[in-house]
Formats: C-alpha cells, structure tokens, sequence
C-alpha cells in the first residue's frame, strides 16, 4: 500500500485512515522513525500484551509439558528443592 502524503506546520504528518487501520495504529500507538538511505521508515512498536496475544509464534508446548514445568517451578517455590 502506497499513499502520498504532505507534510504541514510544524512538519507534522497525518496518517491515513486506510494505513492506521492496515497497521493496528491507534490514538497513543508507539512508532519508531528510522532515516535509511534517504528514506524515512516508520514502524509500529508493538505493546507486549498484544504481541503476545496476536504475534507471531515461534515455540510450541503440550499442555502436559506446560503442567510438569508448573509442578516442577511449584515444588522449587514452595520446598526450595529441585525435583528433576
């Protein structure tokens, strides 16, 4: 997507309606502006609840996997012993 826009007073710039919807960009969202060859990019700093909720996933885990950890992370707290 590709959109022209013009910079007004106090170099401020708007974000279209169709790109801040495209990108999650809301009132209080955090972007990072970056200067690259010459060109001005700008990227959407994700807050870590919502990365963790809708971002990408890179592991996967069993419930019974994820149970034995607590246990085991459970016993450590609560004993001071490591059951493994």
């Amino acid at each position: 997507m590709s959109v022209k826009v013009r910079v007004s007073k106090k170099n401020t710039l708007y974000i279209p309606k169709s790109i801040a919807d495209a990108l999650g960009i809301k009132e209080g969202s955090l972007l990072k502006m970056n200067v690259k060859d010459n060109m001005l990019v700008i990227e959407v700093v994700r807050d870590p609840f919502w990365l963790a909720l809708k971002g990408p996933k890179f592991s996967s885990t069993t419930f019974e996997e994820f149970e034995k950890e607590s246990e085991e992370m459970q016993e450590e707290t609560f004993y001071g012993e490591d059951t493994t």
